[in-house]
């Protein structure tokens, strides 16, 4: 039985994680369990997730940017309030950021994308990528 979609064209911040997304190799957008999810041979972003506030208890997060942090960078997302662990992602290694939030900084977004893309990429993926890069 397939989820409902969870999300419509117009969700605050979808164009724009879509335009930085598919830019990447071998990149699609999938819908799975109701949400867009941007691949490469594996997932390393999606649009929306929830966040567990204690046993039973979720806070939907519809404009979520889900993307799987560089272990340097961890720490420093660990500390800001504008990140949180998402539902089901967030034992994987995940963290979201809410792309409707006031103030959204669409560079910052991208380089979450691209660290979020370098984790899961094939070598050969990452050499397209580098080599579009530098020329």
């Amino acid at each position: 039985m397939p989820h409902e979609v969870m999300f419509s064209e117009d969700d605050p911040g979808l164009a724009e994680l879509r335009e930085i997304c598919l830019a990447y190799p071998a990149a699609e957008e999938r819908v799975s369990h109701g949400r867009p999810t941007f691949r490469a041979a594996k997932v390393f972003a999606a649009f929306g997730a929830s966040e567990k506030l204690r046993p039973g208890e979720h806070r939907q997060v519809p404009s979520a940017l889900v993307f799987l942090p560089d272990a340097v960078d961890l720490p420093a997302i660990e500390q800001d309030e504008r990140f949180l662990v998402p539902a089901y992602w967030g034992p994987y290694g995940a963290r979201a950021l809410d792309l409707a939030a006031p103030g959204v900084d669409w560079t910052e977004v991208a380089e979450l994308v691209d660290a979020s893309y370098r984790r899961v990429a094939t070598p050969r993926l990452l050499a397209r990528l580098d080599a579009a890069a530098e020329g």
